[in-house]
């Protein structure tokens, strides 16, 4: 298993991750980016009113449990969305917040390599 490196807010994070399951994280952060383009495209009609989305919420459990979350509905575009972190196991438990374009770099960098 390789090693992913999350860039958050304040510092960086890495942890054992498989190639499976950054395609799994892909797969969920695509659902979660159109999600928040259906907001954003309704924000900018006159009078529309958002359909409200569902929440992105990834779990993984291997060396470490790795929870992901992000509501869609309240960031006005895909650019200004962040994710809340939680990375634990049995000595320590990491919380944080990261832009939502920096987990999608990370996560592209690391299936690149």
């Amino acid at each position: 298993m390789a090693q992913l490196t999350l860039n958050l807010v304040q510092g960086a994070v890495s942890f054992s991750f498989s190639e499976e399951a950054a395609k799994q994280l892909q797969t969920e952060i695509a659902t979660l980016m159109q999600s928040l383009k259906a907001i954003a495209t309704a924000n900018t009609g006159a009078g529309n009113r958002p359909v409200k989305q569902k929440s992105m919420e990834y779990r993984y459990t291997g060396d470490v449990f790795l929870e992901i979350f992000c509501n869609p509905n309240i960031y006005p575009s895909p650019f200004a969305a962040k994710i809340l972190l939680t990375l634990r196991d049995d000595r320590i438990r990491l919380t944080s917040e990261a832009d939502l374009t920096q987990l999608i770099e990370d996560l592209n960098m690391f299936l690149a390599s």
